[in-house]
């Protein structure tokens, strides 16, 4: 039998179920957001503009790469960060 993650929310008080609910869409909003920021930097940087192949070449594809890379790595410093009450992570 598969454990369940998480509590279970057929036992939860309707407050609760609601508080959750309004975590979780705070949090796949947030998602989305830090998304759709990191596929338009990326591809003001990386992607030539005159659409000449219907697929990246291989300069852009290794600069979106680098740059998606680069823009989780900050993702998560800022993220240790915050939750070292601002302290830098140490260096890696």
């Amino acid at each position: 039998m598969a454990q369940q993650a998480g509590p279970d929310v057929s036992k939860l008080a309707p407050e609760q179920k609601e508080q959750m609910y309004a975590a979780a869409t705070t949090e796949m909003e947030y998602r989305v957001e830090l998304f759709n920021k990191m596929v338009g930097g990326c591809y003001e940087k990386c992607i030539d503009k005159k659409f000449k192949e219907g697929d990246l070449n291989v300069g852009e594809n290794s600069c979106v790469d680098r740059c998606t890379s680069k823009y989780w790595q900050c993702v998560g410093m800022v993220g240790q960060m915050l939750g070292a009450g601002g302290e830098p992570p140490p260096a890696q």
